[in-house]
């Protein structure tokens, strides 16, 4: 039996004791957490269905030997897809598409539209979300004091969003797809945070065609409302710390 005979072998067993279904992929996630987000709006899309498994950062779950055997990195979203273990929500996002999607729409397989959706990803991954983080988390989780230089620097990032959006409907192809996904969580993100969109008028009107788009997919509920949750949890510590 050569290696195709024995994968299709495994496969149709696996089929058998399975009743004809397979098992959804495995989704460890914390439904606030930005990139988890993205992951849920996209399952929704998709009409994917998720096994959710609650990893409670904030009570160090991600460091039980049970989750640090299967992500040494400990963190979420992890996805298992029949052994298929990722991390790095960008990374999944692209993989559901391509193993999932009925078409390359969100992730389109033309060559140079690809090469810009993965930019903007990277760009999120890289420099939007990275700047989001570095200026709120460390207030958030840590009570330091917010650096004025970092809120410049998210500015400026938010700025070349809305310099890329110009004379563009969507991030990156002539309809949404993924990059515009996983940007338009982490700006609303920033915009729940208390970052004023006012200056930007490429990246609002931008996002309320991404919100129009995922209407359909629980966006509210998924994204907008745990967007609240966690711009919450700022400013109470804000609220603590003004008043030690």
């Amino acid at each position: 039996m050569n290696d195709t005979e024995h994968i299709v072998t495994e496969f149709v067993y696996c089929l058998l004791i399975s009743g004809g279904k397979m098992s959804p992929p495995a989704l460890y996630y914390l439904p606030p957490s930005p990139p988890c987000r993205t992951i849920l709006l996209l399952a929704k899309m998709l009409d994917l269905e998720l096994d959710l498994k609650i990893i409670n950062i904030l009570e160090g779950e991600q460091l039980k030997p049970d989750f640090v055997a299967i992500n040494p990195q400990h963190c979420v979203p992890t996805m298992n897809d029949q052994g298929l273990v990722l991390w790095e929500s960008r990374a999944i996002l692209s993989y559901l598409v391509a193993a999932y999607a009925k078409s390359d729409e969100l992730y389109p397989t033309d060559i140079r539209v690809r090469a810009l959706v993965d930019q903007r990803l990277q760009f999120d991954l890289g420099t939007l979300y990275l700047r989001m983080t570095d200026y709120y988390f460390p207030t958030m989780f840590m009570g330091a004091p917010l650096d004025e230089g970092k809120r410049a620097k998210l500015s400026e990032a938010v700025g070349w969003l809305n310099a890329i959006l110009e004379g563009r409907q969507f991030a990156a192809a002539e309809h949404f797809t993924i990059a515009d996904l996983t940007m338009v969580v982490t700006i609303s993100q920033i915009e729940a945070f208390g970052l004023e969109l006012k200056p930007y008028k490429h990246v609002r009107l931008w996002m309320e065609r991404c919100k129009e788009h995922l209407a359909p997919y629980d966006y509210e509920e998924i994204n907008a409302s745990k967007a609240i949750m966690l711009a919450d949890m700022f400013k109470a510590k804000m609220n603590q710390m003004g008043g030690a």
